[in-house]
């Protein structure tokens, strides 16, 4: 397996301050998140999670630079966030490949779109590749695979444009609970090998644990009357092989859930 060199280190590192979303003019308009405060270290594995409308993708596609905050602050490595940057990669439920292009071709658009040269590019698409385990696969097109192979096209993609913040938006909502469990250790390990940050967002409470070094619990939400909001983040000091049945994994599962449902 190909070594993956590190990002530079702190460039993952995440700081909001007093940050606010409004849709509409402040004052009039919808809230949709205030008054968030967060720090997340580089390296870190940070899960999201929270009721429906409580703001989870929209913290993420401000992350992403797919959406401005209105008030407060947001920075990634020391930087104001001011747009969509390839340092930050984002992955959605959606895998977004290009049909007609081969796995390989796939992974190396980015390297490409950033004219990296053809050939560096195409080695840097078989580092990710092999990395999401899909070297057999390089020159298929993406509606031979399967969900969960496509899934790892996504990932490879964003990982060529080597991010320091990897963002995901619920990546592994539409597969079924087999592949879904195979995709969680594999990001796992991919997580391991990078030591990219990531922000992952999810609505399933046990993949939160299963994966995260800390769970941030969001309430509240526009539907509910006020903004969205960071209820508590919670530490999840499991070690490395976390055991979904294990009676420590549960305690801190019902802790989340009872926060989710407390303030949903």
């Amino acid at each position: 397996m190909a070594r993956i060199e590190p990002p530079v280190p702190l460039e993952g590192q995440v700081r909001i301050e007093q940050m606010a979303k409004w849709y509409g003019p402040v004052g009039e308009g919808v809230e949709a998140l205030g008054g968030l405060n967060l720090d997340v270290p580089a390296g870190e594995f940070l899960a999201v999670v929270g009721a429906s409308g409580c703001g989870k993708s929209t913290l993420l596609r401000i992350l992403a630079g797919f959406e401005d905050h209105t008030d407060g602050q947001v920075e990634v490595g020391g930087a104001p966030v001011t747009g969509p940057s390839p340092r930050r990669g984002v992955v959605f439920q959606d895998y977004g490949l290009f049909p007609w292009l081969t796995v390989s071709e796939n992974v190396r658009y980015g390297p490409r779109q950033r004219r990296v040269p053809r050939r560096r590019a195409k080695e840097i698409a078989a580092r990710y590749i092999e990395t999401v385990g899909l070297s057999r696969f390089a020159d298929r097109f993406p509606g031979e695979l399967s969900g969960g192979m496509q899934q790892r096209v996504a990932i490879a993609r964003v990982l060529a444009n080597e991010p320091a913040l990897l963002l995901m938006d619920e990546p592994f909502g539409a597969l079924d609970a087999l592949t879904r469990t195979s995709m969680q250790h594999e990001l796992k390990r991919i997580h391991a090998e990078t030591s990219a940050t990531v922000v992952f967002v999810t609505h399933s409470i046990e993949e939160a644990v299963y994966l995260a070094d800390r769970v941030v619990v969001m309430t509240g939400g526009p539907s509910h009357g006020v903004p969205g909001r960071i209820e508590k983040i919670v530490d999840v000091d499991l070690g490395d092989h976390r055991d979904v049945n294990a009676p420590d994994f549960n305690a801190i599962e019902r802790a989340i859930s009872d926060l989710v449902h407390v303030g949903a």
